[in-house]
């Protein structure tokens, strides 16, 4: 009987810190500057004011944009998450400046490197040269990288992308999976498997809602979007889950809806049809509440 006791003890004991773990799961939010129409220090406060933990940017040129940036960052005590990629009239050119832009972000000591990795129609050998560069560089600085799931790069479909995770093990992805509504013109239900290996690859998501005909609803909280912003929640909850399953320590997501043009505008006026900063706020307070401890 004092065996069988001292068993549920350790049982008892087991579970509750599998728990403790589990919840230990950290979530930081990044305000996407895509759009910004002012100066650093004016948005950089509206996005401290919101509740954003971040911002992520394109690193601007050195000089005083790039010093400015930094400066109001501080200021508003806003951490940096940094994009970046590459281009040139050849893959040569391309790889020597990807890894060249890849190299100065790292410098600036962000929280993360989100790439813009290859082209749509580069072979696997030559996409694969560009993930291997990131993965030396992230180990060389420490920066955490990971390569967006985006038209036109290597991770442009669902199961090309899924080729790349099994044969590189080291493949972080950023999830925007709404590119890939956009481009299988479906919400991937045939893709559940190599849906569910980008989930269990993911390190930072692009908080974006996309539907068959395009990567960006025109407002998510509107009522006949429900079933496809549920689905996005749906892959969102699952990555959240795994993060505390594996004890991942660390989740970032960037709300990335994005301005006139891309958000979807009225002929001839081109005004847009919804406010870009009111729904990335909105995504913003949604997934903070969704995923409170």
């Amino acid at each position: 009987m004092k065996y069988l006791y001292s068993i549920m003890l350790f049982c008892l004991w087991a579970l509750l810190s599998q728990a403790q773990v589990k919840d230990n799961l950290k979530i930081k939010y990044y305000c996407t500057n895509w759009g910004m129409a002012e100066s650093w220090d004016s948005y950089c406060a509206k996005v401290s004011q919101a509740g954003y933990d971040g911002l992520e940017t394109w690193l601007p040129a050195a000089g005083p944009d790039r010093t400015a940036m930094f400066e109001a960052l501080k200021k508003h005590k806003l951490s940096l998450g940094l994009l970046s990629g590459g281009g040139g009239a050849n893959f040569e050119q391309y790889l020597s400046s990807f890894a060249k832009n890849v190299e100065e972000a790292a410098q600036q000591k962000p929280d993360y490197i989100n790439c813009h990795t290859g082209k749509d129609y580069y072979t696997f050998e030559q996409n694969k040269a560009l993930i291997d560069a990131t993965t030396s560089i992230s180990k060389k600085t420490g920066i955490p990288i990971t390569h967006e799931t985006h038209r036109g790069r290597f991770s442009f479909a669902a199961h090309i992308t899924k080729n790349y995770l099994q044969q590189i093990p080291e493949l972080k992805l950023t999830l925007d999976i709404s590119h890939w509504c956009n481009v299988h013109e479906s919400m991937l239900s045939d893709q559940k498997e190599a849906v569910q290996l980008a989930l269990s690859r993911t390190s930072h998501i692009h908080a974006r809602v996309g539907h068959p005909q395009g990567p960006q609803v025109n407002d998510p909280a509107a009522p006949e979007w429900k079933s496809t912003l549920d689905q996005h929640l749906a892959w969102w909850d699952e990555i959240v889950r795994l993060h505390k399953e594996n004890n991942a320590g660390i989740l970032r997501i960037t709300t990335e809806f994005g301005p006139a043009g891309y958000l979807p505008t009225l002929p001839y006026t081109q005004q847009p049809v919804a406010d870009q900063w009111s729904i990335n706020v909105f995504m913003l307070n949604l997934l903070k509440t969704r995923y409170k401890s």
